[in-house]
């Protein structure tokens, strides 16, 4: 059993990761037990609570888990710098930490692979451009929600786990290089384990 623990800022990333980390558990035949800490108030919230769960691990506190997700919207910052922040407060434990940061936003990770909409939704959506506007990718998983004739519960959110099993990640990590990035840390850390 890998114990893993999860930061997020909010729902959307909670449900969008814990679907992406059971996928892999799955397909690398690894049983996992995923701890979350889901965190409301966006990034800087995301960020002082990683700090004192970090403490919390150096003084004993808390369990040293096999792997810590942190899950952070770019939001619009990049995600080169995102990851230098989240870097900067990880450093003694970067061999446990795999970043997943969004660019610009998580909701649109879900509307990447048209064909999986379909799949799960029965009516597909276009792949969305990458820029950054607040709420934007939000407005855009709810419409497509929508116009696949489903009533969105969560903004669409409830559909993550179905969505994420369907997707061709190959072909969505073609338009986004943040899901790239964090699937191929994830292929790295469940690819060692998988082996043990």
């Amino acid at each position: 059993m890998r114990n893993i623990s999860l930061f997020t800022e909010d729902l959307g990333h909670e449900e969008v990761l814990k679907a992406v980390l059971s996928r892999f558990a799955r397909e690398y035949g690894v049983e996992i037990s995923v701890k979350i800490y889901s965190v409301r108030g966006g990034h800087g919230k995301v960020i002082s609570e990683l700090k004192q769960y970090l403490r919390d691990l150096h003084t004993g506190e808390s369990t040293l888990p096999d792997l810590v997700v942190i899950g952070t919207d770019a939001n619009c910052k990049g995600y080169r710098q995102r990851r230098q922040e989240v870097e900067n407060i990880t450093e003694n434990y970067s061999f446990l930490m795999v970043c997943a940061l969004p660019d610009p936003h998580i909701e649109r990770w879900l509307l990447l692979d048209g064909a999986a909409f379909k799949k799960v939704l029965g009516k597909g959506c276009n792949a969305p451009d990458q820029k950054c506007e607040r709420d934007r990718y939000k407005r855009y998983l709810l419409e497509a929600v929508r116009n696949a004739g489903v009533t969105p519960l969560l903004g669409g959110l409830e559909h993550a786990q179905d969505i994420v099993n369907a997707m061709d990640f190959p072909k969505a990590t073609q338009s986004d290089d943040s899901l790239k990035k964090l699937l191929n840390e994830l292929h790295m850390h469940f690819k060692g384990r998988a082996n043990q």
